[in-house]
C-alpha cells in the first residue's frame, strides 16, 4: 500500500463516528434513489412487454351488426396506416346468472376461432381454448371468478343455455371478457342485439392523434353511425401504469431530502476533519505530500465510507423494489421485473461523483494551506471567534452552563450551521410524513365513506355450497321493508339509501357505476373537490377520471343509457372517489324516473326479465324485480346516523331482530377503508423518516463530538473551577439547542411547503385533484409538537459527546493539547 493509501485508511478508522454518518447519509440517499428511479423506469413495463408479446390491438372498435356486414367490415383491413387487423368476431354482451361463479355482472363475449396471432394474441394461462359450443374461456380480470369446470348459465337469454369453464385467459389490451367458438354466438345473441369486433395495428400509434388518426381511416369507409365504441391502447396503458406512477414523486421528495443532506453531511464532515486537522495537515506536507496528495487524501476518507453506503444503498433499493415490481407484474403476468442495470449505475455513480465534488470542494482548503501556518496554528486557529456572543451570554439570568452552551454556536457558526441544516432536513422529514400519512387518511375516508354510524350493506349472493344452483333466482330482497325497518327503528336520527346500477354513458364506451340515493346522502362522508352536491333530481356529482374520460365539466349535461329510455343530468360537481377508476356518477334517485311506463316505474332492463326501478311509497328505489337485463342485478345498501346518546351496538341488534325475516342484517360502522397501497405508502415514509431522522441525529453527533474534542481543554478549566458532570452535560446540551429550535421551525415550514407539492403530484399521477380538505391536514396544535421535533434531533444527537465530556476526569482534560 502507497503512503498515500495509509494515510486515507488510518484518517478514516480513526473517524469513526464521520464515516459512519457519511455511510449511513449516502445509503439512505441511494436506497430512495434507486427505488424512485426504478418504479420510473418499469412503470410501463409489465405493460409494454406483454403488450410487444401478444401483438396487442392499438385500437378495438366496437359496430353494430345491424348497420354494417362482416364483408365491409373485412374490407377496412386496407384501410390507410393499417398493419394487421383481426376479425371481425361476432360479440354480445350478456349477463350470468350469479353463483358459484361469482355476482351477475354483464360480459362482453367474443367469438374467435382461436387465441390469434397476428393481433391481440390472447395468452392462455390454464386450461385449453374451447372447441366445440358449450365451452368458455374466462378472462383472468372478468367480474366472473375463472374457476375451470365451473357451469355458467344464462337464464336470460332464449334457451338458457349453459357453458363450461374449460380455460382461463388474458388479453393485454382488454378485448373481452370471455371468448367462445363463433358457433356459440348464435345463441349467445338475443334478437335484434349483438355486434362485431374488429381489432387494428397501425403503423404509427405513439400518439393519441395518430390512434384518432387510424380511427378515422377504418371507418371513413363504413356506414355512419356503424362504430358504436372504440378503446385505444394508450387508454390502457395509461390505466396499467397508474399504481406505480403514485410511488414516484413521493420517492423523489425523500431521495432529494437525502441527497442533499448527503451533500450537507459529507462537507460539514470533511471541512471539520481539515479544521481540526490542521496540524496533521502541516505534518503531511512536512514530510513532502503535495498540495494534491493531500486534497485526494481527505476525498478518499470521505469515499471509503461512500462506497460502502452505497453498496449498501443499491441493496436495500432492491428490496424494497421487491414488494411494489411484484404487484406490478403481476397484473400482466410478468415475472422477470427487476432493478434496472442502468438505473443502479446511474444512481451509484451520481451519488459517488456528487460525495467526490462535495469532498473536494472542502478539501481544496487543506491543499491550499501554507506548512509553516499549519503547523504554527494547529487547532487555535477559533480561539478567538465568538468571545462577543459568550459575554452577552452571561449576562442573561440563566445558570452559567447553559449561557457558556448558547454562545458555543457562534464560535463555530460554519459547523452550528451545518448542525442545524441536517435538523432541518429531519425535521422537513417527520413533518411531511405526518402531513402525508393524515392525507393519504382523508383519501380513505372519502374512499369509504364512512361517516354513517350503522351501514346495513347491499345482500351478496353466497357463493359455494348452497348458493341458488342453475335456473334458480338469488333471493331478493324487499328494499322497501329495509328503508320501512330503519326509519321505524328507535334510535334512526337520518339516513339514506344508495342503488348502484350498471349503465352507459353516451360517447363513451364500456360500463359505468350509476349510484342512486333516496334521502340526503351530502353528510355520509363524500368529499367535494369542486362545484356542490346535487340536490334535486336531473343533477349529478361525478370524479375527477370521470370528466377526464368524458371530455366535460361541471355544468355539461351527460346522457346515461342501458335502459329502457336514456336519462340525461347535469354535472353540478366534482367529487374524489377513486373507487372503480374513477367511472362513477352519483345522482338522485328521482333523475332515474324520466322514462316511466304505465305504472310509474322507470322501465330499465331491455325486454323480459328486466329490472324496474322508482318510487314507492316508502321513498326508496324499488328493485325488488331485479332480473338478468344488460344493466345486472341492482345493489342497494343503506346508511344511519343514529340519534345522539344512542348506543351504536345495541340499535344493531335492535335493528337486526326486525331485518332478520328480510334477509339482511346490519353492521356497526361504515366500509372498511383499508388499503394496500396506503399501507406501503406509509410503511415506506415511515421507514425512510426514521432513517433521515437517524442521519440527521448522527450529523449532530458529529458536530456536537469534534467540537467537544476540540474544547477539551476548556471543559477541564471548568471542571477545575467547580463545573459539575450534570452542568457540563447542560453546558453541551444547550450548545445545539437554539439551533435545533430554529431548525425544527424552518423545517416545519419546509415540510408543510414540500407536502403541498408533492401530494397534489401524486394525485393527478392516478388522475386525481385532491380537495383542500385533503391538503389542509396540519393543524395549528400539531405545528408546535412538530417544530420541537427539531430541539429532540439535536437533543439525541449530543447526549452521547455531553456524557462523554460530564465523563471526563480533570487532570486528562487539562493534560489534552
Amino acid at each position: 500500500m502507497s503512503a498515500l493509501g495509509k494515510v486515507v485508511r488510518s484518517g478514516a478508522a480513526r473517524r469513526r463516528v464521520q464515516t459512519l454518518v457519511i455511510g449511513l447519509a449516502v445509503m439512505m440517499a441511494v436506497a430512495s434513489s434507486v427505488l424512485g428511479g426504478t418504479l420510473l423506469a418499469v412503470s410501463g413495463a409489465p405493460f409494454a412487454d406483454a403488450f410487444a408479446a401478444q401483438r396487442g390491438a392499438h385500437l378495438s372498435v366496437q359496430f353494430d351488426a345491424g348497420k354494417v356486414s362482416a364483408g365491409q367490415l373485412s374490407k377496412s383491413r386496407e384501410a390507410k396506416g393499417v398493419s394487421a387487423a383481426a376479425g371481425p368476431f361476432r360479440t354480445a354482451t350478456v349477463t350470468p346468472e350469479a353463483g358459484e361463479a361469482g355476482p351477475a355482472w354483464p360480459m362482453t363475449v367474443v367469438g374467435r376461432p382461436g387465441p390469434g396471432r397476428d393481433v391481440d394474441e390472447v395468452d392462455l394461462l390454464e386450461g385449453r381454448w374451447p372447441t366445440r359450443p358449450g365451452e368458455i374461456v374466462l378472462s383472468k380480470a372478468s367480474a366472473v371468478i375463472p374457476i375451470l369446470g365451473t357451469k355458467i348459465g344464462f337464464p336470460g337469454l332464449p334457451g338458457a343455455p349453459t357453458l363450461t369453464v374449460v380455460g382461463v385467459a388474458r388479453s393485454v389490451t382488454g378485448t373481452a371478457d370471455a371468448w367462445v367458438v363463433p358457433a356459440q354466438m348464435t345463441a349467445l345473441t338475443a334478437p335484434g342485439s349483438g355486434g362485431h369486433q374488429m381489432l387494428y395495428r397501425f403503423t404509427d400509434a405513439a400518439t393519441a392523434a395518430q390512434i384518432t388518426a387510424g380511427g378515422k381511416a377504418v371507418t371513413g369507409s363504413l356506414p355512419p353511425g356503424a362504430a358504436v365504441g372504440e378503446q385505444s391502447w394508450l387508454t390502457v396503458k395509461k390505466t396499467a401504469e397508474r399504481d406505480t406512477a403514485l410511488y414516484v414523486p413521493f420517492l423523489m421528495a425523500f431521495g432529494a431530502l437525502g441527497l442533499v443532506m448527503s451533500v450537507l453531511i459529507v462537507g460539514n464532515v470533511v471541512a471539520s476533519a481539515v479544521g481540526t486537522g490542521t496540524r496533521r495537515i502541516g505534518v503531511l506536507k512536512a514530510v513532502g505530500c503535495t498540495p494534491a496528495q493531500v486534497v485526494r487524501a481527505y476525498v478518499g476518507q470521505a469515499l471509503i465510507p461512500a462506497g460502502i453506503g452505497t453498496g449498501l444503498g443499491v441493496l436495500a433499493g432492491h428490496l424494497l423494489a421487491v414488494p411494489v415490481l411484484a404487484e406490478a407484474g403481476e397484473v400482466y403476468g410478468s415475472s422477470s421485473l427487476a432493478v434496472e442495470p442502468w438505473v443502479d449505475a446511474a444512481v451509484a455513480g451520481g451519488a459517488l461523483g456528487l460525495v467526490a465534488v462535495t469532498a473536494w470542494g472542502s478539501a481544496l482548503r487543506a491543499g491550499r494551506m501554507r506548512t509553516v501556518d499549519a503547523l504554527a496554528l494547529g487547532r487555535n486557529s477559533s480561539a478567538r471567534r465568538g468571545r462577543w456572543a459568550a459575554r452577552l451570554s452571561v449576562r442573561l439570568p440563566l445558570p452559567l452552563s447553559a449561557a457558556l452552551g448558547l454562545a458555543r454556536p457562534f464560535a463555530r457558526p460554519a459547523r452550528a450551521l451545518a448542525m442545524g441544516a441536517a435538523v432541518l432536513l429531519g425535521a422537513v422529514a417527520v413533518t411531511f410524513t405526518v402531513g402525508m400519512g393524515a392525507s393519504l387518511g382523508e383519501v380513505m375516508k372519502a374512499r369509504a365513506h364512512d361517516a354513517a354510524d350503522v351501514v346495513v350493506p347491499a345482500p351478496r349472493t353466497a357463493f359455494g355450497p348452497g348458493a341458488p344452483g342453475p335456473g334458480e333466482r338469488p333471493p331478493e330482497v324487499d328494499q322497501a321493508a329495509v328503508a320501512s325497518a330503519v326509519e321505524s327503528a328507535d334510535g334512526t336520527e337520518k339516513y339514506y339509501s344508495a342503488t348502484t346500477l350498471r349503465g352507459t354513458v353516451s360517447g363513451l364506451t364500456g360500463t359505468v357505476d350509476v349510484t342512486a340515493f333516496t334521502g340526503d346522502p351530502s353528510w355520509g362522508g363524500y368529499t367535494m373537490v369542486e362545484g356542490r352536491w346535487f340536490e334535486e333530481p336531473g343533477e349529478a356529482v361525478v370524479p375527477t377520471p370521470f370528466l377526464a374520460a368524458t371530455g366535460t365539466r361541471i355544468g355539461d349535461t351527460v346522457t346515461l343509457g342501458g335502459w329502457a329510455e336514456p336519462v340525461t343530468v347535469r354535472i353540478v360537481g366534482e367529487v374524489l372517489d377513486p373507487r372503480k377508476d374513477g367511472m362513477q356518477v352519483f345522482t338522485d334517485a328521482g333523475s332515474l324516473t324520466s322514462g316511466h311506463d304505465g305504472a310509474g316505474t322507470l322501465v330499465t332492463g331491455h325486454g323480459a326479465g328486466g329490472l324496474k326501478s322508482g318510487h314507492d311509497s316508502a321513498g326508496t328505489l324499488d328493485t325488488a324485480e331485479a332480473g338478468s337485463g344488460p344493466q345486472g342485478p341492482p345493489e342497494t345498501s343503506h346508511h344511519i346516523a343514529v340519534a345522539p346518546g344512542t348506543d351504536a351496538t345495541a340499535y344493531t341488534e335492535a335493528l337486526n331482530r326486525d331485518l332478520a325475516p328480510l334477509g339482511v342484517t346490519a353492521r356497526t360502522g361504515g366500509p372498511d377503508s383499508g388499503s394496500d397501497m396506503v399501507m406501503t405508502l406509509n410503511a415506506l415514509s415511515a421507514m425512510l423518516t426514521l432513517m433521515l431522522v437517524t442521519v440527521a441525529a448522527l450529523g449532530v453527533l458529529n458536530g456536537v463530538l469534534l467540537d467537544t474534542r476540540e474544547r477539551v481543554r476548556d471543559i477541564g478549566v471548568h471542571k477545575a473551577l467547580g463545573m459539575t458532570p450534570r452542568q457540563t452535560i447542560t453546558m453541551v446540551l444547550t450548545s445545539v439547542a437554539v439551533t435545533g429550535l430554529v431548525a425544527g421551525a424552518l423545517g416545519v415550514v419546509l415540510g408543510v411547503a414540500l407536502h403541498a407539492r408533492v401530494m397534489p403530484a401524486m394525485g393527478e399521477s392516478v388522475g386525481l385533484r385532491l380537495p383542500e380538505s385533503v391538503l389542509a391536514v396540519y393543524q395549528a396544535s400539531e405545528l408546535l409538537p412538530l417544530a420541537v421535533g427539531g430541539l429532540l434531533i439535536a437533543t439525541l444527537g449530543a447526549l452521547l459527546p455531553a456524557g462523554w465530556a460530564a465523563r471526563a476526569r480533570t487532570a486528562t482534560a487539562l493534560r489534552t493539547e
